[in-house]
């Protein structure tokens, strides 16, 4: 089974690299970019059959090793 976790940045957390990748693409000459933020996306490949009890799993993985829960928000996508 596969797996999908996406790492997004909470509202209000500033965002450093999104707004530099935001700067880049005003220099690239790409308008119209109203702000960028970035994040992070694992691809994970699971035994086993049971979606449910997967997607249990991967939300103890992202409270303990793959998000900061404090700044963090993530989203599980079973595919």
């Amino acid at each position: 089974m596969k797996a999908r976790v996406i790492v997004t940045l909470k509202n209000g957390v500033l965002d450093p690299q999104g707004k530099a990748i935001e700067g880049a693409l005003g220099g690239l000459g790409f308008d119209g970019v109203g702000s960028v933020r970035q994040g992070k996306v694992f691809d994970v490949e699971l035994t086993g059959a049971d979606a449910a009890a997967a997607k249990a799993n991967l939300e103890q993985m992202c409270e303990k090793l793959l998000a900061n829960t404090v700044i963090e928000n993530y989203a599980i996508e079973i595919v």
